[in-house]
């Protein structure tokens, strides 16, 4: 298993994981996460740019030629009302599921934590839903703590 940064050629193979990560997402919420159809066609020039950016992380996991996981995180700007002028984001972090519970995400983690630490970012952000207690308990075996609860009301049409 080789973690390594991604190239653009990479992008082809990941946005049919980025495919299945929307669909996850949208089964949990389809209110919070609804979205267009075929939303992993409007990451490829996003992914692409993002291969190419020192300021990003964006990481594949290899398995005999095949991708079988990515992360990727971006460095934003912060509104400028708080001391904090910028901080990492982590989008979005996929391992297919026959290779999950072998700590491929865990070690992807903490990659981009190096990374972002390197870079002299202050604070890494990221968003997981309510009903991934999975990913909850490794986001913060790896430092992570809950900082905020978005919460969501929808109006009927």
């Amino acid at each position: 298993m080789l973690i390594r940064s991604a190239t653009p050629a990479d992008v082809p193979a990941v946005l049919p994981m980025v495919a299945k990560i929307c669909a996850l997402h949208d089964s949990w919420d389809s209110a919070k996460y609804g979205f267009i159809p075929h939303p992993e066609q409007r990451y490829e020039q996003w992914l692409t740019r993002l291969a190419n950016n020192e300021r990003s992380v964006f990481l594949v996991t290899e398995v005999e030629r095949n991708l079988v996981a990515f992360v990727v995180a971006t460095v934003e700007r912060e509104i400028p009302i708080y001391r904090l002028q910028e901080f990492a984001f982590i989008h979005d972090i996929w391992v297919e599921s026959e290779y999950r519970q072998q700590g491929v995400a865990r070690q992807m983690l903490i990659i981009v934590i190096e990374r972002f630490h390197q870079m002299g970012v202050k604070q890494i952000r990221l968003d997981t839903a309510f009903v991934n207690e999975a990913a909850r308990r490794l986001f913060a075996s790896c430092g992570f703590r809950i900082s905020t609860i978005e919460m969501l009301m929808e109006f009927s049409q």
